[in-house]
């Protein structure tokens, strides 16, 4: 039998990290492994031969904290490598007093419902991969300039249900071009993936906002595109289909022995991705 050790993941282990991306199909990237490994923490179980065969990484916010990436690789999977990683991470939390959150596919939302977790909102992974229908320009949309981090930040902590200034500025570095706000009521943040870009999260008072920085958004940035569209705004999915975009997956927003997630959802339009909230 295989010999298997449970370890902190560090920089030395990204080679790793992307490879169990690759695996799963998943988008994330170099730097989005780096990133969430700078912001949070994270334990891996590598094989003797030093092949990292599991992953799970936590993002603490103020009150509860993100879980993402509980990885197996494809031949190593059914050995409760993934349980064991997730109980890890949620011991972790909770001596903390931080309440685990996380965003599930339809196979991970059956292993965290054993784990206590419960289903808050959903929402839905959208691809372009060609040319999709262009936009007029806005005068409202402009791109975000520092003077704008105030409310942007005062604004994500409503919808989100707490700061985290870290992520958000680093992802306004990794997309610039759809670092994008209409002044005092909303904004979008991008970056760069595996497979493709990624717009989100998008906060916005209403969806006409969320609509122009879209259309703005979608003029500047090259596809293959991802979407993590919220389940509130259906309208906001079929003028995305309308432009080209199909439905690739859905996801769940579960929080361990809470019904709601913390934030407001009715401001969210894009989330981050799965692995960032």
């Amino acid at each position: 039998m295989t010999e298997s050790t449970e370890h902190p993941l560090g920089v030395q282990h990204l080679a790793g990290c992307v490879a169990l991306s690759k695996s799963a199909n998943w988008n994330q990237n170099e730097a989005d492994w780096r990133l969430m490994l700078e912001l949070g923490r994270g334990w891996g179980v590598s094989l003797d031969d030093g092949t990292l065969a599991a992953s799970t990484l936590v993002l603490p916010y103020e009150g509860f904290a993100w879980i993402s990436m509980v990885l197996v690789l494809p031949e190593h999977r059914r050995m409760g490598y993934a349980s064991r990683l997730l109980r890890v991470a949620i011991n972790d939390l909770e001596s903390r007093a931080l309440t685990p959150a996380l965003d599930a596919t339809p196979a991970g939302r059956e292993v965290y419902q054993h784990e206590g977790f419960i289903d808050a909102w959903a929402f839905s992974r959208l691809a372009l991969t060609g040319k999709g229908q262009g936009e007029e320009d806005h005068d409202e949309v402009r791109p975000l300039r520092e003077s704008d981090w105030a409310w942007i930040l005062e604004l994500d902590s409503a919808a989100f249900g707490a700061s985290r200034e870290r992520l958000l500025r680093a992802l306004a570095r990794r997309l610039p071009q759809a670092a994008l706000v209409v002044e005092g009521r909303g904004f979008l943040l991008g970056r760069d993936g595996r497979q493709a870009n990624q717009l989100g999260p998008l906060v916005a008072s209403d969806e006409q906002t969320a609509r122009l920085l879209l259309s703005r958004a979608l003029s500047k940035v090259q596809p293959p595109v991802y979407l993590d569209v919220v389940g509130h705004a259906p309208q906001l999915r079929e003028w995305l289909e309308a432009r080209s975009f199909w439905f690739q997956r859905p996801y769940t927003r579960m929080v361990r022995g809470e019904r709601r997630a913390p934030g407001d959802e009715n401001l969210v339009y894009l989330v981050a991705g799965p692995e960032l909230g």
